[in-house]
């Protein structure tokens, strides 16, 4: 098979690590990829998010196989551009991502099949209406934007100061963008998440190993909301009884739900969830993998995953093709100085080939760029270091030692990934 992964972050790197290791793949392209991607596979300088280059550039290799990592190029609907055209890809219809592209949609769909979520206040197109509700929430209350908004879109607000401002930043300011243009308000859920991931050709689904990300910046949950500082796995996160709850509660009925809808799911579907006292809660849903869960998930997989997004995209999943390493496995992401906010790039990335392949760590990219022999910073997630063990604690250990050994200026990562576990 000739494959093309769409994206250029950690998530695709870890996918096509992977699937590069199966003896059915001949050929990687990846569009746009990055400066670690490049030495995997032929990188392909193109806007993900752009359906029509994304196209030009498949008639142009004419891949067996395509499979979408970001989010972006699924809500404009390259998969069903891609479908029209009989081509294989791996990834929900532009109606079906609007579980991730509408937090709006998303609410009203879980609401109308009963699936266990968050109480919803209410929606709202103007910032007077939705200070106006503040009043009859009950606080601490979540602020959610209804459009794609780069990992920004949520805000837990303590008071009705903090709740004000946000709304206006949002809907007035539009530091959000078009994403911004509608919020909701919803109750506040208390308990553990947890990032449980399916995938799915729109009739059989398999699950995949469960994770836990780390979104605040520093140790102890600390500071701003980034797209995630690290992600551990581990099968402790969720025992079996919790597991069947959350297939019969939640996974079935949402795939039940979306086929009831007219718009049957194909491809990864994330689950975010809030394990309540009362039961685990959705609190999102994304149309894709998450990142850097992906990472961790890639670690622990014992499988051949070109054979298995092969089936997934012709309609024939087998479940039991799903195997998984026992033990846990771990990515601690390494940061530009200044990230979540602004940060600089450009910066060169010494100790990249300290870590060997013998270590048993993989560095997978994110936001990096290859200029000749060198390797710089791109992007506010720069590194995710990732390695499986026999126990988190081990994996852990493996993973942390690696981070010593890799340096760039302003380089900051959390020291607490998967620690509250490992206890």
């Amino acid at each position: 098979m000739k494959i093309l992964v769409i994206g250029g972050g950690g998530r695709e790197h870890a996918l096509v690590w992977k699937l590069k290791q199966s003896p059915l793949v001949e050929k990687i392209w990846c569009a746009p990829g990055n400066g670690g991607i490049a030495d995997e596979a032929e990188c392909m300088a193109i806007d993900a998010g752009d359906v029509a280059a994304v196209i030009a550039l498949a008639e142009k290799i004419r891949p067996d196989l395509t499979v979408v990592g970001p989010e972006l190029p699924l809500v404009n609907g390259l998969t069903d551009a891609f479908r029209q055209r009989k081509w294989l890809i791996v990834g929900p219809s532009k109606e079906a991502a609007q579980l991730e592209g509408s937090k709006i949609f998303s609410k009203k769909f879980l609401e109308r099949h009963r699936i266990p979520t968050a109480k919803m206040y209410g929606t709202y197109d103007s910032a007077a209406k939705a200070c106006g509700a503040l009043s009859k929430v009950k606080w601490p209350v979540v602020i959610k934007a209804d459009g794609l908004c780069a990992g920004k879109g949520v805000f837990l607000a303590a008071n009705r100061e903090e709740a004000s401002d946000f709304i206006k930043r949002v809907m007035e300011k539009n530091e959000l963008g078009t994403g911004g243009q509608r919020i909701l308000l919803e109750e506040t859920l208390e308990g553990e998440e947890l990032s449980f991931i399916i995938l799915t050709d729109g009739t059989n689904y398999a699950t995949l190993v469960p994770t836990r990300d780390h979104k605040r910046v520093f140790d102890g949950d600390r500071g701003p909301n980034t797209g995630g500082m690290g992600a551990y796995s581990s099968d402790d996160l969720l025992p079996e009884e919790l597991r069947t709850t959350v297939v019969s509660k939640i996974v079935e009925p949402t795939l039940r739900g979306l086929t009831k809808d007219g718009t049957p799911y194909q491809g990864f579907l994330y689950v975010g969830l809030m394990l309540t006292k009362s039961g685990p809660k959705v609190l999102e849903f994304n149309c894709r993998l998450g990142d850097p869960e992906t990472q961790a998930i890639v670690a622990r997989m014992d499988f051949d995953l070109a054979g298995v997004v092969k089936d997934v995209a012709e309609g024939k999943l087998d479940a039991s093709k799903l195997r998984w390493k026992s033990g846990a496995s771990v990515c601690v992401v390494l940061a530009s100085g200044g990230y979540p906010g602004k940060f600089e790039t450009g910066k060169r990335i010494e100790g990249l080939t300290s870590v060997g392949p013998n270590t048993g760590v993989k560095i997978l990219h994110a936001g990096t760029k290859r200029e000749g022999s060198t390797v710089t910073t791109s992007g506010g997630r720069v590194l995710g270091v990732t390695t499986s063990g026999s126990s988190l604690n081990a994996a852990l250990s493996a993973a942390y030692k690696a981070c010593t050994k890799i340096r760039f200026e302003g380089m900051h990562y959390r020291k607490d990934i998967g620690a509250r576990a490992s206890r």
